[in-house]
């Protein structure tokens, strides 16, 4: 049984890590295609947004500071999560206090990093969608020759929610392993006792 759960911690805090680089990832390209599309449409974005050669452009700007901050909560993640390489966790036969605080923190932090990005994350695809004036992108798009992007192209807003899905399902299999390992160890400890009771008898 110890061997299974091995090399489940293992997987298990190898696809934390990825899950976190993924976020990385996310937090880069989420505003990639607004930039190329909508920053230019905006004359003088350090005075006046709405002054736009497109309607609801905007969006790009208002989600700036959350975009940076996203990037940011997505590097302390990464360092949070190496916290199960530091402390062993992912190859320890016998977990102890820091692999158990190591394991809160990554599981603490995937979750508070869900809870805080996804509903943003929506409320800025929602504003992409209902405000921006489409057709006068298109129109700006092919005088000045940048990218368009329709409302359905929000690839990037969907790619956010599959990683903060896998973020969740990582940090649901880091309390599965926790569980796992205490019943693992609790089970070692219980068959050395017998032995050692068998032997005295």
């Amino acid at each position: 049984m110890y061997k299974k759960q091995m090399l489940f911690q293992k997987i298990v805090c190898m696809l934390a890590l990825i899950a976190a680089v993924l976020v990385f990832v996310g937090s880069l390209g989420l505003s990639t295609d607004l930039y190329d599309a909508l920053s230019k449409t905006i004359l003088y974005p350090d005075y006046d947004l709405d002054y736009t050669s497109v309607t609801g452009s905007r969006v790009y700007y208002d989600m700036f500071g959350f975009n940076s901050d996203f990037t940011k909560v997505s590097i302390v993640l990464i360092l949070v999560t190496l916290a199960l390489f530091f402390t062993n966790s992912h190859s320890r036969r016998k977990y102890y206090i820091g692999n158990y605080i190591a394991t809160g923190l990554v599981v603490a932090g995937e979750i508070a990093a869900s809870v805080w990005c996804i509903p943003q994350i929506a409320s800025y695809k929602s504003q992409f969608r209902n405000n921006v004036d489409f057709e006068a992108l298109e129109t700006f798009s092919k005088d000045w020759g940048t990218l368009y992007i329709g409302p359905d192209d929000t690839f990037w807003f969907d790619i956010c929610y599959w990683i903060f899905g896998i973020l969740l399902v990582t940090a649901c299999l880091l309390i599965v392993n926790l569980v796992l390992k205490i019943t693992v160890m609790k089970g070692e400890q219980e068959a050395l006792a017998s032995g050692k009771g068998e032997a005295n008898g």
